[in-house]
């Protein structure tokens, strides 16, 4: 991992500025540690919570090729991923990218086991599905094995026969919302109100563009691959268009072989 440069956000409505680059980081791989302290979460105190988001996206904007992400990945954005998800007390995923993903549970890893131990986090952080519909296949390790219960957050509508398929599966069902699907605000609150305040979503591009909608997100790690796809694939957000932009500052950017880790802060 070479830095480029890092940069720590202290006026919400001054431009990030370019501070000197250490020499020793000029370099060389970043170790665990090092990822671990450049992408730490701020401090936070009682229910408060900061939510964050994971995407990559290729130079023309696309955020999958032949409907997935891993195609336009690389093995530094995968280091940064295990990173972001050892951090996090709970990620949030939409159904969608459950089943495009194939998406299993979030596994210990010793290189986060003592970092999680003294900030009081599970060995591994929850996977919080978000699904409206609850069509989803409660039969997959996600559900039946998980090291830490797998979450539903669904709606008020929601079937209750598929609710008591998912409890019976092992899950733990959330209703975040009165209508049929789930209302952001109150899923990151009820999140929160489990003590699951470090709470980190990788889409997909639905998901997050209703939260980004919602503004809920306070934070936007992205990948951007050096790749040029064509094509309509889709960008890293969908959904309704903001009647006026949500600002964020930029916070840090990092480069390995042309990919760019940039993250950015809500203002």
């Amino acid at each position: 991992m070479r830095r480029l440069f890092h940069v720590t956000v202290t006026d919400q409505t001054a431009p990030a500025t370019r501070p000197e680059v250490p020499e020793e980081f000029a370099d060389r791989e970043w170790t665990l540690d090092e990822l671990a302290e450049a992408y730490a979460y701020p401090a936070l105190s009682g229910t408060s919570h900061w939510l964050r988001a994971n995407m990559v996206s290729t130079l023309d904007g696309a955020a999958q090729h032949d409907g997935r992400s891993q195609a336009i990945s690389s093995d530094a954005d995968m280091r940064i991923f295990g990173t972001l998800r050892g951090l996090a007390d709970v990620v949030l995923v939409g159904a969608e990218t459950v089943r495009l993903e194939g998406y299993r549970p979030a596994r210990a890893r010793d290189a986060f086991a003592a970092r999680r131990a003294a900030d009081g986090q599970a060995p591994a952080p929850a996977i919080a599905v978000v699904s409206a519909s609850l069509n989803l296949d409660f039969s997959l390790p996600l559900f039946t094995s998980p090291l830490v219960p797998t979450l539903v957050l669904t709606g008020a509508a929601a079937s209750p026969d598929r609710i008591r398929d998912a409890e019976k599966a092992g899950a733990r069902v959330i209703v975040a919302g009165d209508g049929p699907g789930v209302e952001p605000d109150r899923a990151v609150t009820a999140l929160a109100d489990m003590g699951l305040v470090r709470q980190l979503t990788e889409g997909g591009p639905r998901l997050l563009g209703q939260f980004a909608a919602a503004r809920v997100l306070d934070e936007l790690c992205l990948t951007v691959a050096p790749l040029l796809t064509v094509g309509s694939a889709q960008r890293i957000t969908g959904g309704p268009v903001l009647p006026d932009p949500e600002r964020f500052a930029l916070a840090a950017v990092l480069e390995e072989a042309g990919f760019l880790f940039t993250r950015y802060r809500r203002i």
